[in-house]
């Protein structure tokens, strides 16, 4: 099996512009590979609208883990405007996928991944789903495949003798503090960039994280319940 596995993202404009970012990931801990730059953005001080719920120590760490490479990402795109068309393609070592959309769905898609692998402990336990990623997913998708994705974990705590959550509490939890690190960085990316790719990325896999904890609700969880009828007993 090898050592490290890539997923790359290329941009076509409409002017015949090609923009390709590869992100290399450890194949075990799915941790993202980045060569440390000698001159770090300003904007990625870990000081710059910190997240509350960071527990990095700023001696240690300077740079915020998220910041950090989402900064050279949001460079190779500071000419451009969010809504502007693209066709994105998305490459791995299993498959690719292609969508006709906005440069702001595609780098939404894309920041998704960085965020959840690149060191981040808050949004460490978002990791597993990168794997298998799905690029471009839906919102029912990204639901279906974040509480599965929890309960997985529920089950692997379960058999390694750790208590399991199958309220799904832990979740709402994790998601709480997805939402407070969007906002936090939409104001740094607001204080440090002009550009508006970048923000609206963000806003949309806030929107996302905004659903997965009304999906948790029983009633909205009704729409997937439908699906698994074979495993129920249902009456009338």
């Amino acid at each position: 099996m090898p050592s490290s596995f890539t997923i790359t993202y290329s941009f076509s404009f409409k002017d015949g512009t090609l923009k390709k970012i590869p992100i290399q990931l450890d194949e075990k801990s799915l941790a993202l590979i980045t060569t440390n730059k000698s001159n770090p953005h300003i904007w990625s001080d870990i000081q710059l609208h910190r997240c509350k719920s960071c527990s990095l120590d700023p001696n240690e760490y300077p740079s915020c883990m998220i910041a950090a490479p989402l900064g050279e990402i949001f460079e190779v795109f500071q000419e451009y405007k969010s809504y502007e068309e693209v066709s994105v393609e998305v490459v791995d070592d299993k498959r690719n996928y292609y969508k006709e959309t906005s440069l702001q769905v595609g780098l939404s898609s894309l920041v998704g991944i960085v965020m959840a692998a690149c060191g981040c402990p808050v949004l460490a336990p978002l990791r597993p789903m990168i794997r298998h990623h799905l690029p471009f997913a839906t919102t029912k998708e990204t639901e279906f495949r974040m509480v599965s994705m929890y309960l997985f974990a529920q089950y692997l705590r379960q058999q390694n003798g750790e208590q399991p959550d199958w309220s799904l509490d832990g979740l709402q939890d994790i998601y709480d503090k997805v939402r407070e690190i969007n906002n936090s960085f939409a104001r740094r990316i607001c204080t440090a960039n002009s550009n508006d790719a970048g923000i609206n990325a963000i806003t949309i896999l806030d929107c996302f994280a905004q659903s997965i904890p009304f999906a948790i609700n029983k009633t909205l969880l009704q729409d997937h319940k439908n699906y698994f009828f074979t495993y129920l007993k249902l009456t009338d």
